[in-house]
């Protein structure tokens, strides 16, 4: 795993920081160019691909930008999230929500998903579901009928556990994306996981008007179902792709230093806090204009070229 010292980062952003930024950009961009390049050369015989991560890794854009490579060289895809298989949890009341475990494969509407997998494989004219996190119903989508010559990129946490999506493994080609290199100061190192926080705190606040302490609450949880149902399955795969950006705490900390700063001591995961703050304090601030409109960093800061 690499390590990048914040002093290294913090001299690197005063003498130049645009070109710490395309550099950063140009490091992610290499590993999607082998990356397209792999699953073309094996996309007759596995034209599905399955790419999993954990929560914060960027697998949207990662799936959007392999997508926009692949077309560039002449190899058509389809990217589908697996978030639209989630069943539907409307008419639930209180107490059986509360008891279903929202990072479990048993939130996936699994038999539907295999099934929409062998059509795929088969060619066949499928109805992909579209589901509303808003009221957490499912609906109709577009119809999709992939082509001899065409990709599948299925994206979602799950994807790498051979119980959900079951026979079609042998037609698939697997990535993991994540988080891989840490940060240190002085002699503390930043965990991976605290950079895939810090764009929940930024996505979740913006996007979704949620408080700092639920949302470091939910993160918490987050990675429970991680260790239980994504970690062991990350070996499937056959690709896998850093996702970090040397140059993103620099970007984010203007926006979540008030917010963490307020928080209080007595907050039960306060710990995290002080993990974030020893950072944020200590790295030179960018302002977000500096960020590309391809890059993963926008996929939580607003501004994304990307959507489906």
């Amino acid at each position: 795993m690499n390590i990048l010292p914040i002093s290294d980062l913090n001299k690197s952003l005063n003498s130049d920081s645009t070109k710490v930024v395309s550099e950063a950009e140009e490091f992610y961009h290499r590993q999607l160019e082998a990356a397209a390049d792999t699953i073309a050369e094996n996309g007759a015989q596995k034209p599905i691909v399955l790419l999993s991560g954990p929560s914060g890794s960027a697998k949207t854009t990662t799936a959007m930008r392999l997508k926009a490579l692949l077309e560039k060289n002449g190899h058509r895809a389809h990217v589908i999230s697996m978030d639209n298989y989630f069943l539907p949890l409307n008419g639930l009341s209180g107490e059986e929500l509360s008891k279903i475990d929202l990072e479990a494969p048993s939130r996936v509407d699994i038999p539907l998903l295999k099934e929409h997998l062998q059509r795929f494989w088969e060619c066949l004219p499928t109805q992909l579901p579209v589901f509303n996190f808003a009221d957490q119903t499912r609906g109709q989508g577009e119809l999709l009928c992939r082509q001899e010559n065409e990709l599948i990129i299925l994206e979602g946490i799950h994807v790498l556990n051979p119980e959900v999506v079951g026979e079609i493994r042998q037609h698939a080609q697997g990535i993991y994306v994540s988080v891989r290199t840490r940060l240190s100061h002085e002699k503390q190192l930043l965990h991976p996981s605290m950079i895939r926080l810090m764009r929940r705190l930024m996505r979740d606040r913006l996007f979704r008007g949620r408080k700092t302490e639920d949302i470091i609450r939910a993160f918490k949880s987050v990675q429970r179902g991680e260790a239980l149902y994504i970690m062991p399955y990350k070996d499937n795969a056959s690709i896998n792709i850093d996702t970090f950006m040397s140059f993103e705490a620099a970007v984010y900390c203007n926006q979540l230093l008030p917010n963490l700063q307020e928080v209080s001591p007595d907050f039960e995961l306060y710990e995290m806090v002080k993990e974030l703050l020893v950072f944020l304090e200590n790295v030179v601030p960018l302002p977000t204009l500096i960020v590309p409109d391809s890059s993963i960093v926008r996929e939580f800061i607003g501004g994304s070229v990307f959507s489906y």
